[in-house]
Order: structure tokens, then C-alpha cells, then sequence
């Protein structure tokens, strides 16, 4: 294993120029093997086999404190430090391993099950079937913008009860809180959002959720009364786990779908004789969405820390080390997946897109049913899509990836 060519690779991950297709140069990572980057307690793992077990790991962390170096930009509640002390203590479900993590996402999943899901799919409908009028009214359509975007941020707010006339504000300090998912930040600048500018939105956000649940009840219907109200074996909530937890809901809980939902888009763009058939049957948005996740996922990356020392082949973790694991590459990996670079909705569905064991997504129901809905809602209206601009610019973002827009022509919008 050679450092310097560790390093190297790295450092052409970071390179914007590597966003509209990172996939090649996943392939030279997953060739070169585990990688520690120079003399650093970081390590970059890329294939499928190596990805699962740290994944799997019993020692394999979440909480940040466990790492030998500082990490960042780092959870919000990490970066506030003396300048928010409100929010000490405050680690979301994500941040957090068993048994803190088991007994908050119990009672999370208490008020967010697939049952509550699926009573959502006429308004998810008639949310996406609005946003495509607005296009079809103005006569363009950019599916970030237009539907990708409105489509989730327009559903979670309505789950938490969060005025939608609150959204442009909420979207801003989401857009800045969604880097602070970014693992490293010593080698990140170009684009980076000042840690100061990070507190201040983790600051202003969670006061607004502090004055949202003053007026809640444990009576009320949005997910945010029912979280109040949400007990096992006589435990609930603290307050400032509540507060953290809607932080969470808001930005997991449209950011990734963000992603999905465009990135879905543009394979099916690419691929035409798919969006064909997903307009004139729409179960096959199942096998489309899974396939979209093993091909390009939202989340190409997540970290996990060493709490002690882990073994794997060609490498051993040691404790406090970081483990960054490009779940992309491992999606694209050659040997679990025939011909990984060709979109086939027909493949069987092994990806790691939504994470494995206790850290898979609370919300994937969610954000499948919201895809499936964006997508045949698409299909079906829009006649004629076309792209644009091939490749789309894509956003700023490491471990978040998607375009930041996506202009399509079309004839007309039924």
C-alpha cells in the first residue's frame, strides 16, 4: 500500500472537477485497495466486502470523540463549543451509538412508522403534480429547482407543522448544516462554509425549533406532537433530544431526497427506454429507484471510528482511527455487481445506499415513497423530457451528492 498514491487519490476526490463523474476514479481506489492517508489516522475504504464490515463492526463508531484527531467540519454541535452551550450534549440519533442511539431511535420510530408513510402518498401526489403545473404555467422546468427540492422540503414541513412560509429561511440553515456532514475538513477549502457561519445557523435553527415545540402539545397531529408524546417503558424524549431530533428530521429528511429524486431523474434521462416504461407502469418505479441507489447514491460516503482495533484485509484499523467508507464505490464494485457502470433496474438490490444495521435510514420509506411519486408523476406528465445541459452542475458537496440544477425541455406537461 502506498500513502502517497492514498493521498493522491484523495486529493482528486475532493477536486470539484470530479463531481459530475467520480466513478472512474472510485474504480482506481477500489484497485488500489484500503488506503491510510499518509501518516494520518485516516483510512479510505472502497470496496463492497471491506465497507460492510466496518459497517457491521461492533467497534465500529459513530460518535466523534472516539477519533485520534479532530474531525470536521464536524457535527454542529461539536463546532459551537462556548458559543453554544445550549447545545452540549445535544448529539443527534445519528451522532450517537447503542444504547443511546437504540433507545432514541425507538422512540423516533414510534412516531414515524411505515404505516404513517404510507397514508402519505395523496398528498406527496398532489404536491408533485402541483409543482409540475407550475412548469407546465411557466413553460420550463428545472427538476432541482421545480420539483427535486419542493417535493420533500414541502413534506417534512408539514410533518414537524413548519409553516411553509418558514421554508426559504429553513432551507438556507439546512444547505449550511448539510457540509458540516463532510468528514474532513484540513483538506477542504475551496467552498467550505465558515465554522462561524455553521454555529449560527445550528444557533438560529435550534431556537426556532425551541419556540415550535413551546407551542406543541402532546394532543396535536404533526410528527413533532407525537414526538413530544412518544414514550417506551415509561423513557421519552429529553428536551434537548427533542430539539436535535427535529433538526435531524428536517434536514435528513429532505437533503438526501434531494438528491435521489434528481439523480433518479438523470438515469432515467440517460435512459430513455426506462422512463418509456415507467410511464405506462408505474410499479416498476421499485426497481428503478433501487437500481438508482446501487448506481449513483445521494450519500457517496460515511465515516465511522475505530473504538478499537479492527481488522481487514490488506490493513488493520487501530483504535481512534477513521474509516471513510465510499459507499459509491462499494455500490459499483465488480464483485458483487455484474457490469456495475450499466444502469440495469433488473440487477437484484445488495447496495448500501441507505446504510446497514442499527444506522440504517430511519427514513427510507419516506424517501422511496417520495421518489417513486416524483418520478411517475414525471414519466407520466411530461411529454417529451429532454435534457438541457449534459452533464448538470452539480453541488458543492463531498458526501452529499446530486446536481444543483437541471434544466429539461420538453413539448408540453399533461
Amino acid at each position: 500500500m502506498t500513502t502517497t498514491a492514498g493521498s493522491g487519490f484523495f486529493a482528486r476526490l475532493l477536486d470539484p472537477a470530479q463531481r459530475s463523474d467520480p466513478y472512474p476514479l472510485y474504480a482506481d481506489m477500489r484497485a488500489h485497495g484500503p488506503t491510510r492517508l499518509g501518516r494520518t489516522p485516516v483510512v479510505v475504504l472502497s470496496s463492497y466486502r471491506d465497507c460492510v464490515t466496518v459497517l457491521r463492526h461492533k467497534a465500529a463508531s459513530v460518535e466523534r470523540h472516539h477519533a485520534s484527531i479532530p474531525l470536521g467540519p464536524t457535527p454542529v454541535h461539536d463546532l459551537a463549543g462556548e458559543h453554544a452551550a445550549s447545545l452540549a450534549g445535544t448529539a443527534s440519533m445519528l451522532f450517537r451509538d447503542a444504547p443511546d442511539h437504540t433507545r432514541l431511535r425507538r422512540l423516533v420510530a414510534k412516531a414515524f412508522t411505515p404505516a404513517v408513510v404510507r397514508t402519505l402518498e395523496p398528498r406527496i401526489t398532489e404536491i408533485a403534480d402541483a409543482a409540475l403545473d407550475r412548469a407546465a404555467e411557466r413553460g420550463h422546468l428545472d427538476i432541482v429547482a421545480d420539483l427535486a427540492y419542493p417535493l420533500p422540503i414541502t413534506v417534512i414541513c408539514e410533518l414537524l407543522g413548519v409553516p411553509l412560509d418558514d421554508e426559504p429561511q429553513l432551507r438556507q440553515w439546512s444547505m449550511l448544516l448539510a457540509r458540516s456532514l463532510d468528514p474532513i475538513s484540513a483538506t477542504v477549502t475551496a467552498g467550505r462554509p465558515d465554522p462561524a457561519h455553521l454555529v449560527g445557523a445550528s444557533n438560529e435553527l435550534h431556537d426556532y425549533f425551541e419556540q415550535l415545540v413551546r407551542r406543541r402539545t402532546r394532543s396535536g397531529e404533526d410528527l413533532v406532537s407525537a414526538l413530544i408524546a412518544a414514550e417506551e417503558s415509561g423513557d421519552s424524549l429529553t428536551h434537548d433530544e427533542l430539539i436535535s431530533t427535529c433538526v435531524l428530521l428536517l434536514i435528513a429528511g429532505h437533503e438526501t431526497t434531494v438528491n435521489l429524486v434528481a439523480n433518479t431523474t438523470l438515469a432515467l434521462l440517460r435512459h430513455r427506454h426506462y422512463l418509456a416504461i415507467l410511464g405506462v407502469a408505474a410499479p416498476f418505479a421499485t426497481a428503478v429507484i433501487e437500481e438508482s441507489l446501487r448506481y449513483d447514491p445521494p450519500v457517496q460516503l460515511v465515516p465511522r471510528i475505530a473504538r478499537e482495533p479492527i481488522n481487514l484485509p490488506g490493513i488493520e484499523l487501530a483504535a481512534g482511527d477513521l474509516a471513510i467508507m465510499l459507499i459509491a464505490a462499494a455500490n459499483h464494485d465488480p464483485a458483487v455487481f455484474t457490469d456495475p457502470t450499466r444502469f440495469d433496474p433488473a440487477r437484484a438490490h445488495r447496495h448500501l445506499a441507505f446504510g446497514l444495521g442499527q444506522h440504517f435510514c430511519l427514513g427510507a420509506p419516506l424517501a422511496r415513497l417520495e421518489t417513486s411519486v416524483a418520478i411517475t408523476r414525471f414519466a407520466r406528465r411530461v411529454q417529451n423530457p429532454r435534457l438541457a445541459v449534459d452533464p448538470p452542475v452539480y453541488r458543492d458537496h463531498i458526501t452529499l451528492r446530486g446536481p444543483a440544477a437541471m434544466p429539461v425541455a420538453f413539448t408540453d406537461i399533461a
